[in-house]
């Protein structure tokens, strides 16, 4: 059923319940000012008859009968419509003249105030007023009754107008909520006929929402919308994801490729010579070794960088780049026992970042300074430094050691993939997750020389952003897996 129908179909329903209901207080308040009036009228006719009834009381009990005959004339033409009774003091009716209760009927107390009275089925508004005796005036009371049938008529009247109205208001009303609604709801249709052929991979099939100042279509439009940009931004991920598994699969096959035809050599070799020298066998078992061990960082390494290409937004939380620098010195003395790591940082720095991402780099700079940046003979040696800098927008870490120091044109060369001395056990990939991270988020990265002239610097920069949780934006990164543009 369309909505413009359902809309006519409520209204029908719901207008003649609320012209009943309102008639049912008109009902009430009309019945109540007629039920007033008619009592104003009632007591002003009652002191107009008042001095007639003194007179007639006075005749009946004198004897006089043409005075008393006359008084009952003018009492039925003051009273005009209504029933008049005057009752002497003993209770004997006097005079009695017009619609009024049977004699029979007990009345109330005469306080003045205006009653109702019921005999043989019919109702009368009563109103008495007392006669008070005097040297040449006996005492009586003078009653006067008014049908209620009057009032009754009115109201049935207007009754009978309020059915009338409702009766006419569910056609006319259900009829004017259809044409409103057909109306309010084209805005509505024109957006389900551009939505009707809406595909989500076909950009040309989009709807182009234009304002109605409907505001519950364009809400529907701008939820659209949203709905469609959400989809567009899981469609691009899912590619991503797609894209960085080929890649993975790709890198792994090309870079396992050579230490497992190394790995299988040696194993051939083991197989086939059973009688091998012992230290040429041992020589072999260590480079098993070896290559076992690159194999593991190698895949754990592509396994990183993978995650890093992946990670959304809402993976970022507040974190203290002080403790993270604290924890990740903790794990490197733990390793190397023998390296002298020396520690300056600031109290507390915040920022919004992927933690395990942040932790990564600190790791990878420290291990790296460890392996390449000790000199034959000597114990590692390096000096971690974190600090704000001068404008107190970014945090400075600095990594120094003394090893031999990266020459100049080759300072941007070692953050490309597998980027790996001749001698080195590493995986090649370990500044290139710095690198990644890094630009993960919206920091800097490069390597400089020393303060004190020898060794290798690392210099990173990261923006600290606001001290609250704010919106991650995430920079057009590279596919740093692909080791291409994403």
């Amino acid at each position: 059923m369309r909505l413009s129908t359902r809309i006519a179909l409520a209204t029908a329903a719901t207008v003649p319940v609320l012209v009943l209901l309102s008639g049912l207080l008109l009902i009430g308040l009309v019945s109540k000012d007629l039920n007033a009036r008619q009592d104003t009228l009632l007591g002003e006719r009652a002191a107009a008859v008042l001095p007639s009834a003194r007179v007639e009381l006075r005749a009946a009990q004198n004897g006089r009968v043409r005075q008393e005959t006359n008084q009952e004339r003018r009492l039925a033409e003051s009273a005009l419509d209504v029933g008049i009774r005057i009752v002497s003091a003993d209770g004997t009716t006097v005079v009695s003249e017009g619609s009024q209760p049977q004699p029979s009927t007990v009345l109330p107390a005469d306080d003045g105030s205006p009653v109702t009275v019921r005999s043989g089925g019919t109702s009368w508004r009563a109103v008495a007023l007392p006669i008070v005796a005097t040297a040449s005036q006996p005492a009586g009371t003078l009653w006067l009754f008014s049908p209620v049938s009057a009032v009754k008529s009115e109201v049935g009247s207007v009754r009978g107008r309020i059915i009338l109205v409702a009766l006419i208001a569910a056609p006319i009303g259900g009829l004017l909520a259809f044409g409103i609604a057909e109306r309010a709801a084209r805005p509505l249709r024109l957006l389900q006929r551009r939505t009707s052929g809406l595909d989500p991979d076909d950009p040309a099939t989009r709807p182009q929402h234009r304002p109605t100042r409907v505001t519950e279509v364009d809400e529907l439009a701008h939820t659209l919308e949203s709905v469609l940009s959400r989809y567009d931004e899981q469609a691009a991920r899912t590619g991503e994801a797609l894209e960085t598994a080929r890649a993975f699969a790709a890198s792994a096959s090309h870079e396992l490729r050579t230490p497992l035809m190394s790995m299988r050599t040696n194993l051939d070799i083991l197989t086939d010579h059973t009688d091998l020298d012992p230290q040429d066998r041992a020589e072999i078992v260590y480079d098993l070794q070896a290559e076992h061990a690159r194999l593991l960082g190698l895949l754990t390494a592509l396994r990183s960088l993978a995650q890093g290409d992946l990670v959304g937004a809402d993976a970022f939380t507040r974190v203290d780049l002080a403790e993270l620098v604290e924890a990740s010195v903790s794990g490197l003395r733990r390793q190397q026992p023998q390296a002298v790591v020396g520690v300056s940082s600031t109290a507390s720095l915040r920022l919004s970042a992927w933690e395990p991402g942040l932790r990564m780099v600190v790791d990878n700079l420290l291990t790296n300074a460890v392996v390449h940046g000790t000199r034959p003979g000597t114990a590692p040696w390096i000096q971690v430094t974190l600090s704000r800098t001068g404008a107190g927008d970014e945090a400075l870490l600095t990594v120094d050691d003394l090893g031999a120091g990266v020459p100049a044109d080759q300072r941007e060369a070692v953050f490309a993939r597998f980027r790996r001395g001749p001698d080195s056990p590493g995986s090649g990939l370990g500044l290139t997750l710095v690198a990644q991270q890094i630009a993960l988020h919206h920091g800097s990265v490069r390597i400089t020389d020393p303060p004190h002239g020898y060794g290798t610097r690392v210099e990173v920069r990261l923006p600290l952003g606001s001290s609250s949780t704010t919106a991650i934006t995430l920079p057009l990164r590279r596919d740093w897996l692909a080791g291409g543009e994403a």
